[in-house]
């Protein structure tokens, strides 16, 4: 056996055996008889593994190997070196209570170790299994089912948890849609939410950017099938930076999160009944841009301490917007600032007549302005004299109606008891849910591109036109009947999830409410009429389903099912007219 499979088996037996110390650390109370041994392997296999990675650095011949190793043992010295400066700070203590001190910052160091191989094991299953559509639907799934099982940790929940719950909680977050069958505030520890808002983060995100981002920070290449895997769900037309594209995405996310946390921070500065405003600014800036609508409170945003926090409402609705936007309309905008900063200056471009604002950004731009706008004018009629009755200022009954007309596309936060809203505004908010955000982005729902293109067509149709023109372009008939498509099958979807869970709950169950959640769920959004958490178990199963290919979409799913083929065309068949209305 050669000796770089011995050292690649040592690495990975280590690598288990401190995974296994590190979940147990985390997710069970043990005996205090066990804590020091458990605190010596935390701060020894560390130290193993970070010299059998030297050793790779410098005797193993394969470059990639090599610099996968070099940035493994970087990561662990820094870990090492920064538990190392901390025990030697406290080392009059004795060194049990050193190691108590310097174990958080083992601990999230390992996470983040941890968190790189995960990735650099999507990376090698990219190499050996290529169907992009499939990659992205097992990637999901994965990290679900990963999620389900922490979740399920004695330390992660107050009172312990169902697996069906516990599933249903993990899918919610991965899926950014919000929907809770157990009440996040009580029912999950710190580290059980601290779980749910990094299956958030990842699950906004998406595992395949993250892979992508590792694989570009941590090596400066990739291979040409990762290009594949990553194009089609990151917006990108070509195989050109593909790869720094997905970095600039997790750089874009991680800047805007952090400076909503931070205005999330001082809008609840003098909230004392938020014991740690450093956790809930992060965790409701990370949902909040993430479209998730999870929130660590029992009522969520409606918690009397800060229903009437305009400001705090007014810092969540714009990280909804820049989220459910999406990274290629921000750089889009970057770019075309950057033109116009250059021009104003003085500097020179070599090609002034390209147009830098997309079709597809502006299609997106207009048709959320108009959704926004469309929908806070009529929620401001319709809840007057309902939910707004409570807000005495203009200013309030203001913010709460825009408020409602951005959540519903597709975050899931709510400053009002949805079950007191008139019918008129439940309809106009399932409306909403159904459309969304735009592609490319943190947002759910059948997108704002679909829905502009089939208004487009209905309109183009009615004027006799053969092709949908708009803003001096024409657009394609794969784009036309991929959005039919997926307008199709939604409704399929949905209507399908409404029946069967019909069949599974109690005769005379409301169906507004059945109708209300199922569109949340497909649409990943997680209003609620406070029905979830009564749904029958088999219920349950079916709305995890509804999150799940709401989140990927069923084209992709398809697409991965039947891989996209190439066929010559040797012959067409006669056309002929088919009778429609």
């Amino acid at each position: 056996m050669k000796i770089e499979h011995v050292v690649n088996f040592v690495v990975r037996f280590f690598d288990i055996l401190l995974l296994t110390i590190l979940v147990f650390d985390f997710g069970f109370i043990t005996h205090e008889d066990y804590e020091r041994p458990k605190l010596i392997g935390l701060a020894i296999i560390p130290l193993i593994i970070y010299v059998f990675n030297i050793y790779k650095y410098f005797f193993f011949k394969d470059s990639s190997k090599k610099k996968l190793a070099l940035a493994t043992s970087t990561l662990l010295a820094i870990i090492l070196f920064s538990s190392i400066v901390v025990g030697l700070i406290n080392r009059e203590l004795g060194v049990f209570n050193a190691l108590m001190i310097i174990r958080p910052v083992l601990e999230g160091g390992l996470i983040i170790y941890f968190l790189l191989r995960l990735m650099m094991m999507v990376r090698y299953i990219y190499n050996v299994y290529y169907n992009p559509a499939m990659m992205f639907v097992v990637s999901f799934f994965t990290i679900i089912m990963a999620g389900t099982f922490l979740l399920m940790l004695p330390s992660a929940t107050t009172n312990g948890i169902t697996f069906t719950n516990a599933l249903f909680t993990s899918t919610s977050a991965v899926c950014v849609t919000g929907l809770t069958v157990v009440d996040t505030s009580s029912a999950f520890t710190s580290v059980g939410q601290f779980i749910i808002m990094g299956l958030i983060q990842i699950g906004g995100i998406g595992i395949l950017t993250f892979t992508s981002f590792f694989a570009f920070f941590f090596r400066g290449s990739s291979s040409f099938k990762e290009g594949l895997n990553v194009k089609d769900f990151i917006a990108q037309d070509s195989l050109e930076d593909v790869l720094k594209t997905a970095m600039n995405i997790v750089n874009f996310t991680l800047v805007v999160e952090f400076i909503g946390a931070v205005f999330i921070y001082f809008s609840i500065n003098d909230n004392s009944s938020i014991t740690n405003k450093f956790f809930f600014s992060a965790f409701h800036a990370v949902s909040a841009f993430c479209n998730a609508g999870f929130s660590t409170f029992s009522a969520n945003l409606a918690d009397e301490s800060i229903k009437f926090n305009y400001s705090l409402q007014w810092v969540i609705m714009l990280l909804i917007v820049f989220g459910g936007l999406g990274h290629h309309i921000a750089f889009n905008f970057a770019l075309y600032i950057k033109r116009k900063f250059i021009m104003l200056t003085g500097g020179t471009l070599k090609e002034r007549n390209i147009k830098i604002i997309t079709l597809n950004t502006k299609i997106v731009v207009y048709t959320t302005l108009i959704l926004i706008f469309g929908g806070w004018i009529f929620l401001f009629i319709s809840e007057y004299y309902a939910t707004l009755q409570e807000h005495t200022t203009l200013v309030g009954k203001l913010t709460t109606a825009a408020f409602n007309s951005i959540t519903p596309r597709t975050a899931g936060f709510n400053t009002v008891d949805f079950t007191e809203m008139t019918v008129s505004s439940l309809l106009i908010i399932i409306f909403l849910m159904w459309i969304g955000g735009s592609p490319a982005s943190t947002a759910g729902g059948i997108k704002t591109s679909t829905f502009a293109i089939a208004t487009l067509n209905i309109l183009s149709i009615a004027k006799g036109k053969t092709r949908i023109e708009v803003f001096g372009r024409r657009i394609s008939s794969d784009s036309t009947g991929r959005a039919f498509a997926i307008i199709c099958m939604s409704l399929i979807l949905i209507g399908s999830g409404i029946v069967i869970i019909l069949s599974f709950e109690p005769v005379g169950t409301d169906i507004m409410t059945v109708v209300f959640e199922c569109f949340s769920a497909y649409s990943t959004v997680g209003l609620s009429l406070n029905y979830t958490p009564k749904f029958t178990e088999n219920s349950k199963y079916v709305l995890i389903a509804l999150m799940f290919l709401g989140r990927i979409g069923l084209m992709t799913l398809l697409m991965g099912m039947f891989r996209q083929m190439q066929h010559q065309r040797f012959y067409e068949y006669p056309k002929e007219n088919i009778l429609i209305n």
